[in-house]
């Protein structure tokens, strides 16, 4: 599974993007997230608010009940604004 980091959650975590092989019980983002929040106290505190976290599963904008698979591509960015005109 590679997991992708953008904008302040890349800082904290301390990497842009991650391989992993979670365990076989993780299947969906909650379990997902809750598995990352212990593998560093960056990954905690990047994941600790997640009102100001979203997520994408294979480029699709998804939900904490989405199921995640060992060849996803999950991406975690903050709250992104439009510039409209």
């Amino acid at each position: 599974m590679k997991v992708l980091y953008f904008a302040w959650l890349r800082t904290k975590v301390g990497v842009p993007e991650e391989e992993l092989a979670p365990p076989p019980a993780i299947a969906d983002v909650a379990g997902l997230i809750e598995w990352l929040k212990l593998r560093s106290a960056g990954h905690a505190e990047a994941l600790a608010d997640l009102r100001v976290v979203r997520v994408a599963v294979n480029q699709d904008h998804v939900g904490l009940d989405h199921p995640v698979a060992p060849g996803d591509e999950v991406a975690f960015f903050p709250p992104v604004t439009g510039g409209g005109r």
